[in-house]
């Protein structure tokens, strides 16, 4: 009876430990693993797909776009899910998929179809709103337009992830902060936007402005690759520097190995002959160990040094140190260069930045190679005196001569001009800076007339221009390759500073191995010639064309660069045209018209019906300035055919 009478106890204590087992458990869920049990129904109610982040935009100096990202679209298939097969198939086609795809897609027998290749949304915006096709947002670096670009900027792999370059030097100001597009699925697995799910927008990175200026770096790419060509060289590099600011206005490289895509005016370090001359003349002039016009034996272009023998092209008695700046003599440097300890002449190249990296923003920048004295032979005094057994880049001998044509600052080159976050703030702005004083004012003027020398009767003559001077200095320096040098294979240099007497940039030209000629007076200084040419016809190639008008001119029986060839009895007409962000006008006495022929002019070729563009090229190319008139009949002036000197203005008539 007993067992009978506590049968409702234990049913009742029974269903007393089921509730408060109910109401622990619901206290357990709705308390303690609330958050994980709503994360779970949220995934199941909510489809989330990453948004990707525009990479910011890389623009050059004067806000030319270079590269940007750009939507594009990934197409993934779930034939499975496919409700319209024919549609499917039509609309891809359409898009330019392959057949193989198209069939693949339609095949329920695949559960899963990544489609390759990237698509415009617009053009796959009808595919992607068919049930079954899965559309994954990819953003797509454009690629710069040239390859000097593309080395600079650098690459970026699948993803936007940078490979090398500014790419992958500013990737953290860049790449931006990815986001999440949210939708809400029903119990069939159909999404649908909803007010109450929110994702989240995607922040793109930040803008990058480099100092290169687009249309000088497209005659420096031209010109190189003309060079190139033309001396049958291996490849090359120019380098265009602002002299005052340190600013990189164009930087190209070219090589005929296709493994090469860095900016190898950075990378690779090469021994720079004679260069390097000017360097050590200018520390002995500014410490007094030297003079202008103090003269050494020049042994007749044959001196035996320590059992080597050491020759100079240009064979004399005896040598001032201007001769020797003039006519790049060996035996003559390495005799003023005893005038200084090894330690001094250590010092002298190390502070012209030769042995460290310049810290341009550049992830590979090779700091070349300088070794201490504690390292040399008893030959090692010479050979750098001559520009040997020394590694420098393009990039470092370019800054040394900017500290030449400024006054004796050695500057820190820049690369990047600004950088500006997404709501236009600037987070970052170029400013000139001074590493450290290399020389003097004064020395450095009296370097800038010696090198004025060079080109004006040395081995780099005929290099100044029509109207402006131009000074600088050759190398040819023999090639070395598995710690021997090579028989024949030589690398021809110019670095020059334009106009002479107050630069505004420096100019390096550097060719590997030409076949034409190994000299650098013969096959590098004409292609600093050209470049200048284009760049002073050009409209916005980085030239201060203020302090160009009021920069003293070469004197010449020829017109000046600023007004075309003419006869002496023409009517009148008036040209107008923009000097900076100031507009003139320049009254000519009289229409242009064919003239008569002019010692050392050059024929104008016809650019009559081409688009501006090409007629810009090849008024360029053909040494002359090329101005554009609008509102007129069409037509050009000077005439083709006619006998103009280089530099002179053609005027190309545009028809309305």
């Amino acid at each position: 009876m007993s067992l009978f009478a506590d049968r409702p106890r234990l049913i009742h204590g029974a269903l007393a430990l089921f509730a408060l087992a109910v109401i622990g458990r619901a206290a357990k869920v709705q308390l303690l693993d609330a958050d994980r049990w709503r994360a779970r129904a949220h995934d199941q109610q909510v489809a989330a797909a990453p948004l990707p982040a525009p990479r910011g935009a890389i623009q050059d100096a004067g806000g030319e776009v270079l590269v940007e990202s750009r939507e594009m679209v990934r197409l993934r298939v779930a034939p499975r899910e496919v409700r319209e097969p024919r549609q499917l198939a039509a609309l891809m086609r359409r898009a330019l998929v392959g057949d193989e795809w198209v069939r693949r897609s339609t095949d329920t027998a695949y559960k899963w179809v990544e489609v390759p290749g990237l698509y415009l949304p617009t053009d796959v915006a009808m595919l992607t709103a068919l049930r079954g096709v899965h559309p994954e947002p990819v953003l797509n670096r454009v690629a710069p337009p040239s390859e000097g670009l593309r080395r600079i900027i650098g690459r970026t792999a699948d993803g936007g992830v940078p490979v090398d370059g500014v790419e992958l030097a500013l990737d953290g100001l860049l790449r931006g902060q990815p986001g999440r597009d949210a939708r809400v699925r029903d119990s069939r697995g159909r999404l649908f936007d909803s007010p109450s799910v929110d994702g989240d927008a995607a922040r793109p990175g930040h803008r990058v402005t480099l100092t290169i200026n687009a249309g000088l770096q497209d005659i420096a790419e031209r010109s190189l690759a003309d060079a190139v060509t033309a001396q049958g060289a291996s490849g090359g590099d120019i380098v265009v520097l602002d002299a005052r600011s340190g600013e990189v206005r164009a930087m190209a490289s070219r090589r005929a190995d296709p493994r090469s895509t860095a900016a190898t005016a950075l990378t690779e370090p090469y021994e720079p002959g004679s260069t390097l001359k000017p360097f050590i003349a200018a520390w002995l002039l500014g410490h007094g160990r030297a003079r202008v016009d103090d003269v050494v034996n020049g042994h007749n272009g044959t001196w035996v040094l320590d059992g080597r023998t050491i020759r100079d092209d240009h064979k004399g008695a005896s040598f001032t140190l201007a001769d020797v700046i003039r006519y790049s003599s060996n035996i003559g440097i390495i005799q003023f260069a005893q005038r200084l300890s090894p330690r001094e002449q250590f010092e002298v190249l190390r502070d012209a930045g030769f042995g460290a990296p310049t810290g341009v923003t550049y992830p590979s920048e090779s700091p070349g190679r300088l070794s201490t004295p504690s390292r040399w032979s008893r030959q090692t005094a010479a050979s750098l005196a001559m520009g040997y057994e020394v590694l420098v880049t393009p990039m470092q001998l370019a800054t040394a001569y900017a500290a030449i044509a400024n006054g004796g600052e050695l500057l820190q080159p820049a690369l990047v001009r600004e950088v500006r976050a997404p709501d236009g703030r600037v987070v970052y702005r170029h400013e000139r800076q001074v590493v450290r004083r290399l020389m003097t004012s004064e020395t450095a003027r009296t370097m800038r007339a010696l090198l004025k020398g060079v080109t004006e009767s040395g081995t780099a003559a005929g290099t100044s221009l029509a109207t402006f001077e131009v000074a600088g200095k050759t190398g040819t320096a023999q090639v070395a390759r598995d710690r021997h040098y090579v028989r024949g294979e030589y690398t021809a240099s110019f670095v020059g500073m334009f106009p002479a007497d107050d630069p505004q940039v420096v100019i390096l030209v550097k060719l590997d191995s030409p076949r034409k000629s190994i000299y650098g007076g013969k096959a590098a200084a004409p292609v600093s010639k050209t470049v200048l040419e284009a760049a002073i016809a050009a409209r916005d190639a980085a030239l201060d064309r203020r302090s160009l008008a009021s920069a003293p001119q070469r004197a010449a029986a020829a017109p000046p660069a600023d007004e075309p060839v003419r006869d002496a009895a023409e009517d009148s007409v008036v040209v107008t045209e923009s000097a900076g962000s100031v507009p003139y006008e320049v009254a000519l006495d009289h229409p242009p018209r064919p003239s008569r022929v002019v010692a050392g002019a050059r024929a104008v070729p016809a650019v009559q019906g081409l688009s501006r563009r090409a007629a810009a090229r090849v008024l360029h190319r053909a040494g002359f300035r090329v101005v554009f008139r609008d509102g007129a009949p069409s037509g050009q002036w000077p005439a083709a055919g006619t006998m103009a000197v280089s530099g002179s203005r053609v005027t190309v008539a545009v028809a309305p």
